[in-house]
């Protein structure tokens, strides 16, 4: 049973005698709803999940605001296995993946951590990366590193692989949602910055080392408006020249984004000047150290190709002009729209009186997932899209919204019972 819910079975049994009062209702509500809630965003079976969302909606005290309780409420989680384990699995798409983890030996289950995923380089493995890491990150941060055949983290496979492994260790662990990092080294680092810009709003920080972009990929890197970054990158880097690191600090400087650019002189006996030195360590430990990620930030930048529709925080596009789209290897595909990189792209902003203002290029429909924090429900809301109105009025929120959008996104921090689709239409020839 989720742990608040015995202190409100508590007050009400000691309020005994009293006459039925809202805070009885409620204890009943969640004692009820809550084993539901909490199968319903948990099973892996699609059509037990529908008869669970259905058996919560007929239930008369299913509303937004004991569903948002019940969803907001810390998960009881159960002793696991802890120190170094060398041996985990990842199963994706019918196939196995390793996967290193440390867990730190003083881990509690009542307390929140800090989450690493670190990527290796090609010839190397997870487990090889977590020795590097395990000694250096101190007891506040579970370490996890996956293993990817040749490190080919610019993989839609592997893509699929480093979220499966964060959205399995939050579910075992008790891990701080707002304290997720990714950092990789090389291939790893390449994984790093295409894994991050596509799915920015998951991490509170990243961290690439001695590695790049091609520049058709470049214009992904708006997508970090509210995602902080480190690099490092070794000016006599023989591998991955520095000039690619150098490019992409010079394009976040341009864009205004927070970042951190470091480049050492040092080399190493066999690797030259790729490699990540052991004293660049304590600076970006304390830079993770300082990091949260902002869960609901006013202003949202999303770029992205014909094979990412995914939500991206409260926004997601949902149809749109022909565009470039990456295949399934996420670099080895330059038909004419990747060169001319052809994207489609939404700049939304929350301005003041209810009003959200959106710039939209390439996109024929996009939506909108708000809540209380974002908007004022009680009042009108106004949407504006290139200059037009597209909305006006009301908006209700949903039980079912709020559920199938926390089944999910899986992120207690995001919770949205409103889904708002906006169609934009095409000027007159």
């Amino acid at each position: 049973m989720i742990g608040w819910i015995k202190l409100i079975m508590l007050s009400v049994l000691l309020a005994g005698g009293m006459s039925f009062s809202f805070a009885e209702v409620s204890a009943s509500a969640i004692t009820s709803l809550a084993p539901l809630v909490s199968r319903y965003i948990d099973t892996e079976d699609s059509d037990e999940a529908e008869r669970l969302l259905q058996a919560i909606l007929s239930d008369g005290n299913a509303s937004v605001e004991t569903i948002s309780q019940i969803l907001r409420a810390e998960r009881t989680y159960q002793s696991q296995s802890i120190g170094t384990l060398p041996d985990e699995q990842i199963v994706i798409r019918g196939q196995t993946y390793p996967l290193s983890l440390f867990i730190p030996a003083t881990y509690q289950p009542s307390k929140r951590y800090a989450l690493l995923v670190c990527l290796h380089g090609y010839g190397f493995t997870g487990e090889e990366y977590l020795e590097r890491w395990r000694p250096r990150l101190g007891e506040e941060y579970l370490l996890a590193c996956p293993t990817y055949p040749s490190g080919a983290w610019f993989t839609r496979r592997a893509e699929d692989l480093v979220l499966e492994t964060i959205r399995q260790l939050r579910r075992r662990y008790h891990i701080d949602p707002d304290r997720v990092f990714l950092t990789g080294m090389s291939n790893g680092g390449i994984g790093a910055w295409l894994i991050g810009m596509h799915h920015a709003p998951l991490f509170a920080g990243l961290a690439p080392m001695a590695s790049g972009l091609d520049d058709v990929l470049m214009p992904f890197l708006a997508n970090l408006r509210s995602t902080p970054v480190y690099i490092i990158h070794g000016a006599k880097d023989q591998v991955m020249p520095v000039d690619l690191s150098r490019s992409i600090a010079r394009e976040l400087d341009a864009l205004g984004y927070p970042h951190v650019y470091r480049e050492h002189q040092r080399e190493h006996p066999m690797a030259g000047g790729h490699y990540f030195p052991r004293e660049e360590l304590p600076d970006i430990i304390a830079w993770f150290n300082s990091r949260h990620r902002e869960p609901l930030p006013t202003r949202l930048t999303l770029v992205r190709d014909g094979s990412h529709f995914q939500a991206f925080n409260w926004v997601r596009l949902d149809a749109t002009d022909s565009i470039a789209a990456f295949s399934d290897d996420l670099v080895d595909k330059r038909d004419e729209r990747i060169k001319r990189r052809e994207y489609a792209r939404l700049d939304v902003s929350i301005a003041a009186n209810n009003r959200i203002e959106v710039k939209a290029e390439h996109v024929q429909r996009y939506s909108l997932f708000l809540n209380e924090p974002l908007i004022d429900f009680s009042k009108p809301l106004t949407v504006i899209t290139n200059g037009e109105l597209s909305f006006e009025g009301i908006v209700t929120p949903s039980v079912e919204t709020l559920l199938r959008q926390a089944r999910l996104r899986q992120d207690p921090e995001r919770l949205f019972s409103i889904h708002l689709t906006i169609p934009i239409a095409k000027p007159a020839a």
